[in-house]
């Protein structure tokens, strides 16, 4: 795999020309003219999402939000990639990932404002809510590809995170097990070139994904903001995994063009001209510089797309500025699986805690 390491894989160009790959192109020979459409809509719509999500925490309507801004291609190229069987353990950035899923926009937005634990229930889109903890999810993906495998399911787990989440132990720990166990678990990298404040190179002074073969596991590098390429190396692993030839780690180089998350600065820890060059790889731009050589895009499309477009933020902002404030018992839901007397004892006190806050309230008005 030194080869794919070196060179990473890449079927479109910045502006938008084809690149001579017929071993990756090959893999996404299905993807005709309806379906180019349909990726460069998504890519539109989900940055939609981000700036429309970045808006509402700006005007103080959500806590925080983790911008995915630049890395679209990574991820819709990814999860357009899977079966609707496979399952997806992600970070907190996989908003594009959530969308394609089948997550509806009006939710996506519950955790971040702060008013529930998760934001949609993970059986009904096969993919787990935001994992906080960095590096976590690698274990809990490793464990569940284990247990899938052993009860015969044909399916590949992926798991999302980022470039300075291979810098913590958990993710380590997985692709050791994933590797000793044949666990059919993807593991996806989006190197968006910072750790927050910290560059990769700091990191890794190798390629992240060589770093997969000190634990015998097939890695590949992609341009990770060419969805096509993407796509590509995607269904390369996932059958991989599904065909029981164990795990296998891609590693996409994009760049988060935004924040790490609405509470950053970047401008404190790299340049404008840093960002200038990778604004010139855009993946929007890239995809419809694509569209426009092959004759397959119009005003039609234009329009389809932008309507589409403002569908999903008006949803998605109707669902944060209209959902009512849980009930305060909420907060003890879905910890044990049965009653637990700790827990109604907890639950008691909170109650006499608010009543006292509410009495103090009355007294003073």
């Amino acid at each position: 795999m030194a080869d794919k390491i070196a060179f990473p894989v890449q079927l479109v160009q910045p502006d938008g020309r084809r690149v001579h790959r017929p071993d990756y192109a090959a893999l996404v020979a299905d993807i005709g003219p309806d379906r180019l459409r349909d990726l460069y809509e998504d890519l539109v719509v989900v940055r939609r999402i981000d700036t429309e999500a970045t808006a509402l925490q700006r005007q103080g309507q959500l806590g925080i939000w983790a911008p995915l801004l630049g890395q679209e291609a990574a991820q819709i190229g990814s999860v357009r990639a899977l079966e609707p069987d496979d399952y997806i353990f992600t970070s907190y950035r996989e908003h594009a990932v959530a969308y394609c899923r089948g997550v509806d926009p009006a939710v996506m937005t519950r955790l971040w404002r702060g008013y529930a634990f998760s934001g949609w229930d993970p059986a009904s889109v096969n993919m787990t809510n935001p994992a906080i903890v960095v590096g976590s999810q690698g274990l809990h993906a490793t464990g569940y590809a284990l247990g899938a495998h052993l009860d015969g399911a044909e399916i590949a787990t992926v798991v999302y995170f980022g470039d300075g989440a291979t810098s913590q132990g958990d993710l380590a720990e997985a692709l050791g097990f994933a590797t000793s166990l044949g666990a059919p678990v993807v593991f996806f990298c989006q190197n968006n070139q910072w750790a927050i404040s910290e560059p990769v190179h700091l990191q890794s002074p190798a390629p992240i994904a060589a770093r997969a073969a000190g634990y015998g596991m097939p890695a590949v590098q992609v341009d990770g903001n060419d969805v096509l390429a993407v796509l590509a190396v995607t269904r390369q692993a996932a059958r991989h995994a599904r065909e029981g030839g164990g795990p296998s780690f891609v590693e996409a180089i994009t760049y988060r063009m935004g924040p790490h998350t609405t509470s950053d600065d970047p401008t404190r820890y790299r340049t404008a001209a840093e960002s200038e060059v990778w604004k010139a790889r855009d993946p929007i731009d890239r995809m419809r510089r694509l569209l426009e050589r092959e004759g397959l895009f119009d005003d039609a499309l234009a329009d389809r797309v932008q309507a589409r477009a403002d569908e999903v933020a008006a949803r998605l902002r109707a669902g944060a500025l209209e959902a009512l404030d849980p009930d305060v018992d909420e907060l003890f839901e879905h910890v044990y699986a049965t009653d637990h007397p700790l827990l109604d004892e907890e639950r008691a006190e909170y109650r006499a805690y608010l009543d006292t806050l509410t009495a103090g309230e009355e007294a003073l008005s």
